[in-house]
């Protein structure tokens, strides 16, 4: 017994606090508990990556999160590679190694917006390693919205675009109406059962037989407005803005990877609409002539199509799962950019593209802005405020006209859109370049002058 006691691993205890002992980083006992730390640390940074990356966080903000919390708690040797639906970290000398799948799910920005602020909190030495993982967890077992909230947001969401698009009274009505249904539909059906883009067709399949429907029964006067408002709420802008944002920050597989399922958001929901307009059709036995394009800049009514993109991107805050209190900021932030399209293409005699270039840059920078004074990422700004902008209608018509054998007014529409969304791609890389000092200093004098 005396010689197995002699021969084993000494513990900490013994061999660390005594100078005849062996070195610690030696010692058995004292590398299993320092890789045993390590991995703690680094799972609890996973945990925060995790929440982060499924919720619609930007790949640079997920990397930057979660080395502030393992520097904190002493892991400087922690390497994180992050794609748009996975997350592969390692620990230096073997000490820990983890590759985590993320699928990418629905979007709730106000789970970023609380692990920013908490990994803040843990990087000013508020919380210890065991409270840090137990208000992450807490973070990402805690439910979203809830299904009236989204379900009314769908609808009013509808109904602001429909508006934006050009759409009178009784087309937003019928927007809202199907909104909130196809929402009731995408929760409790094709969520739950279809994959992701049987599920995109079904959902833009059911929301354009229903706008259909309407149109018939004598609800609504423009269908194509109809249409426009109630599939709004399925545009993937969400992929779209991160993929562009992950580009413009070199991370190119997941920028490309994003884009790509932004794409193919769009490809389902052109395939939805083609489908109801050719059962339509075959039912009724010819698909319905569809006229106007979108709302005219030179004539639509400023304050009215400002508070219409007001609604829609504060409806569009609620889908995206944005803190309450984020509601009016993004809606204003929406409907300042919106108005500033207009009043550049009408008054400034602007082109279409210019002016989207320099909408976003201003949307960026407000975002940027706004975010620095509440405290909170810019991405819940981005994302909202930048729809109104998002060529959903560009899709809407290219669809219909390549349908109805229009292939020249195909053509120039679907042309149209590639340049809005290449002029958005362009704002945001633009306005993102700035160094994040310059509203950091503008955020501090407005506190100061203010007296905050």
């Amino acid at each position: 017994m005396d010689f197995l006691l002699e021969t084993a691993p000494l513990r900490e205890d013994r061999c660390c606090s005594s100078s005849m002992a062996r070195m610690k980083e030696n010692c058995y006992f004292c590398a299993m508990e320092e890789r045993n730390e390590t991995a703690e640390v680094l799972e609890t940074a996973s945990i925060a990556g995790h929440i982060l990356l499924e919720n619609g966080a930007e790949i640079s903000r997920v990397e930057d999160t979660m080395a502030r919390i393992s520097s904190h708690y002493g892991v400087d040797s922690g390497h994180f590679f992050v794609l748009s639906n996975g997350i592969f970290t390692t620990g230096s000398s073997g000490k820990y190694a983890n590759v985590e799948f993320i699928p990418i799910r629905g979007i709730q920005l106000s789970k970023v917006v609380e692990v920013n602020s908490l990994s803040y909190e843990i990087a000013a030495g508020k919380y210890t390693l065991a409270q840090a993982r137990k208000h992450l967890e807490a973070i990402r077992d805690g439910a979203g919205k809830p299904a009236w909230e989204q379900i009314a947001g769908s609808a009013f969401g509808a109904s602001g675009f429909c508006a934006v698009f050009g759409g009178g009274f009784m087309d937003c009505a019928a927007a809202f109406v199907v909104g909130a249904l196809l929402y009731v539909f995408s929760i409790f059906v094709s969520g739950k059962y279809l994959s992701k883009i049987v599920g995109g067709i079904s959902n833009a399949l059911f929301a354009t037989l229903l706008c259909v429907a309407s149109y018939r029964i004598g609800f609504g006067e423009s269908l194509s407005n109809i249409i426009i408002g109630a599939v709004m709420p399925l545009i993937p802008g969400v992929p779209f803005v991160n993929g562009v944002r992950d580009l413009a920050n070199s991370d190119y597989i997941a920028g490309l990877t994003r884009l790509t399922d932004a794409m193919l958001g769009f490809i389902c929901i052109a395939l939805g609409v083609s489908i109801a307009f050719v059962t339509d059709g075959a039912v009724s036995g010819g698909m319905i002539e569809l006229s106007g394009m979108t709302v005219n800049p030179q004539t639509a009514g400023l304050l009215w199509q400002m508070l219409a993109a007001f609604v829609g991107t504060l409806a569009f805050a609620v889908l995206f799962g944005a803190p309450r209190k984020e509601y009016v900021a993004s809606g204003l932030i929406g409907a300042i950019g919106w108005g500033l399209f207009l009043a550049m293409t009408r008054y400034c005699l602007v082109g279409a593209t210019v002016a989207i270039v320099l909408s976003t840059i201003v949307i960026c920078i407000l975002s940027r802005y706004v975010a620095v004074l509440h405290k909170c990422p810019s991405t819940v700004f981005v994302l909202c405020g930048i729809f109104p902008l998002v060529p959903g209608a560009g899709v809407f018509w290219f669809t219909y006209y390549l349908l109805s054998s229009q292939f020249a007014l195909s053509l120039s529409t679907g042309f149209v859109a590639a340049k809005g969304a290449i002029a958005i791609v362009l704002g945001i890389i633009l306005a993102m370049e700035l160094p994040q000092r310059l509203f950091s200093r503008k955020a501090v004098t407005t506190r100061r002058t203010s007296g905050l």
